[in-house]
C-alpha cells in the first residue's frame, strides 16, 4: 500500500509521473511528528531523552524499512547505503541491514532483449549456454552465468533498476529538505549527494570495466588478489560480460574451515588488500561487503581473494590521501598535537580529538596501550562525552568532513565488521594500516626526489614500520600478559579454594 502514484494510482516503482510517491511524503511526516511529539519536554542527553529516543529511532527505522521493500529497486539501495554508513543510530542500521540480502529478480526475457539490442546479436549466437536464472540479484543488477563458444565460463551483469533515477534522486532530495526545515540540525545533504554520485557510477558498466583494469594493474605483482577479466567485445554502458571466478564469501567460516584456510590469514590479506588502496593507490572499492569479496581455495591452505563489483569507487584527492598517512602514524603513536593539527587540515576543528576513538578505539588522552581494552573509567567517561553531543554537533562534524572521509568511514566500517566475523585480533588491522600507510607516505616522497635518495627512503620507511610495529606488538603482547594473569590468578584462587575444603574436611573429620 505504500506504493502508490500520488498522480496516477499505480505502482510507484514502474509509473513515470514525475511527482512524489503520497504514501512517502505521509510515512516521513509521520516520523518527524513522531520525533517531535514523543521528545517534547524531554531534556536532551537525559536518561529519559536517551530511552525514549532509541524507540522513536527504532519504529521510524521500521517504517523506512517497510518503504523501501515496497517500492523496491533504487529504495532498497538508498537503504542499504544508509545501513552501512557508522554515523547514523545504531537502531537504524540493526533494522535496514536485512536489505542488504533483498532484490527482485528481473525477468529473463527483459534482460535477452537489452543484451541483443547492447551487443547486436542474438542471444544464443553469443552464448553456448545462458542460465536464464540469475547467480546473484542486488537492488540495481543482476549476474547470470553464461559459456561462450569458445567454452569460456561467463558472468553477464545486467542492470536490473528501474529507469528512474533522476525522480527518485529527487524524490529524497525534497524529503531531505523538508525534514530540515523542522529539524534545523538535520544536514545530511553531503550523504545524498555521495549516495548520487555512487548511483550514477553503478549504473555505467564501461566505468566498471574500466576501475576492474585499474585495479587488477594496482596488484598485478599480488599473486592472492584476483579481479575477473573484461570482455570488452561483449560489454556496453548496460552489459558487463567478464571471467566467471567461484569461491565463497570471505566471512564463510564453515568453508574456511572445511578447506583448512586461516581465517586470520584471509583477515590480514583482507585488510593489508585495502590498506593498499586506500594509503598507497588512492584508489578505493567502495562496497567491500562480504558477498562482493569471494575467498577461493588454491590447495594445503592457500587461497585467493576474488575482488568482485567494481562499479563504486573513489579515487582519493593526492593531499587527502597523504594526510591520511600522517593521521595514522599519529594515531598509532597517539601524537595527540599531530592529531588535532591534522584535525585543522581536514576542516574538523575541535572534533579531531574523537579521531582516536574513531579509529583506533582509544581516547586522545588515553592511557591505555594501543590494541588493548580501555578501562572502566575511560568507557564512563566516554559515555559522558558522547551523550553530550547533539544532533547539531553529529551533523556538524559530517559536513565538515571532506568527501574522501565520507567513503573511508564507510569503507573501514564494512571492513571492521568482516574482520570481526572472522574473529580476527584487534591488532591485524592496526599492523596493517601502519604499514600502508607509512609505505604510501614514503612513496610518495621518493617519487619526488631522485635516484640516489631512494635506498636512504627505504631505509627509513623500514626503520618507521618497525617502530610502530614494535609499540603494536608490545600492546599484544601486554593484552597475553593480562589475559596470562587473570588466569593464573583465577587458577590459583580456584586451588587455594579447593586446598582450604580439604583442609576444613580433614579438620571435621579428626573433630
Amino acid at each position: 500500500r505504500f506504493a502508490k502514484c500520488y498522480a496516477c494510482s499505480g505502482a510507484a516503482n514502474s509509473c513515470s509521473c514525475s511527482v512524489l510517491p503520497i504514501d512517502w511524503l505521509l510515512q516521513i511526516g509521520f516520523v518527524v511528528v513522531d520525533y517531535k511529539y514523543s521528545l517534547r519536554g524531554l531534556v536532551p542527553g537525559s536518561a529519559d531523552y536517551r530511552g525514549k529516543l532509541s524507540e522513536v529511532h527504532l519504529r521510524s527505522a521500521k517504517k523506512l524499512l517497510r518503504l523501501c521493500e515496497a517500492n523496491r529497486g533504487f529504495y532498497v539501495k538508498a537503504g542499504q547505503f544508509v545501513s552501512s554508513l557508522r554515523q547514523v543510530p545504531k537502531e537504524y542500521i540493526s533494522t535496514l541491514s536485512c536489505l542488504q540480502d533483498q532484490a527482485t529478480p528481473c525477468k529473463y526475457q527483459d534482460i535477452k532483449i537489452v543484451i541483443e539490442q547492447n551487443l547486436g546479436r542474438d542471444l544464443h549466437g553469443i552464448f553456448l549456454e545462458f542460465d536464464e536464472h540469475p547467480i546473484a540479484a542486488a537492488s540495481i543488477a543482476q549476474v547470470h552465468r553464461g559459456r561462450l563458444n569458445n567454452n569460456q565460463e561467463v558472468a553477464v551483469k545486467y542492470p536490473g533498476l528501474e529507469r528512474r533515477m533522476k525522480l527518485d534522486i529527487m524524490t529524497m532530495s525534497l524529503l531531505s529538505k523538508y525534514v530540515s526545515l523542522i529539524f534545523p540540525d538535520y544536514r545530511f545533504e553531503k550523504i545524498l549527494l555521495e549516495f548520487e554520485r555512487t548511483m550514477s557510477m553503478e549504473l555505467d558498466f564501461t566505468q566498471e570495466a574500466k576501475n576492474s583494469e585499474r585495479t587488477t594493474s594496482c596488484f598485478r605483482k599480488n599473486d592472492v588478489v584476483k579481479v575477473p577479466h573484461v570482455f570488452w567485445e561483449l560489454t556496453t554502458k548496460e552489459v558487463l560480460t567478464m571471467e566467471f571466478c567461484t569461491g565463497h564469501k570471505v566471512d564463510d567460516l564453515d568453508f574456511l574451515r572445511k578447506a583448512d584456510i586461516s581465517p586470520t590469514k584471509v583477515a590480514k590479506a583482507l585488510i593489508e588488500l585495502f590498506g593498499e588502496m586506500i594509503f598507497i593507490h588512492g584508489f578505493v572499492h567502495g562496497d567491500p561487503h562480504p558477498g562482493n569479496i569471494l575467498v577461493s581455495p588454491r590447495g594445503q591452505g592457500r587461497f585467493s581473494l576474488v575482488l568482485l563489483d567494481h562499479g563504486i569507487y573513489k579515487e582519493l584527492d593526492p593531499k587527502f590521501r597523504l594526510d591520511y598517512c600522517k593521521l595514522w602514524k599519529a594515531l598509532i603513536s597517539l601524537d595527540v598535537q599531530k592529531i588535532l593539527e591534522l584535525g585543522e587540515q581536514f576542516g574538523v576543528g575541535k572534533y579531531a580529538k574523537y579521531f582516536p576513538l574513531i579509529f583506533t578505539g582509544r581516547t586522545i588522552d588515553s592511557k591505555s596501550a594501543l590494541g588493548t581494552q580501555i578501562s572502566g573509567e575511560e568507557k564512563t567517561r566516554i559515555k559522558q562525552d558522547l551523550n553530550s553531543l547533539g544532533m547539531d554537533d553529529i551533523s556538524s562534524f559530517m559536513e565538515s568532513l571532506p568527501p574522501d572521509f565520507l567513503v573511508i568511514l564507510r569503507t573501514d566500517g564494512l571492513l571492521r565488521s568482516i574482520l570481526g566475523n572472522l574473529g580476527a585480533p584487534r591488532h591485524v588491522r592496526l599492523l596493517a594500516y601502519a604499514k600502508c600507510a607509512i609505505y604510501g607516505h614514503e612513496e610518495q616522497s621518493r617519487l619526488e626526489s631522485g635516484a640516489i635518495n631512494r635506498i636512504t627512503l627505504q631505509i627509513k620507511t623500514s626503520i618507521s614500520y618497525l617502530h610502530l610495529r614494535i609499540l603494536i606488538e608490545l600492546a599484544r603482547l601486554l593484552v597475553q600478559f593480562n589475559d596470562y594473569k587473570h588466569k593464573a590468578k583465577d587458577k590459583l584462587s580456584w586451588m587455594l579454594q579447593k586446598i582450604s575444603r580439604e583442609v576444613l574436611g580433614w579438620y571435621k573429620a579428626l573433630m
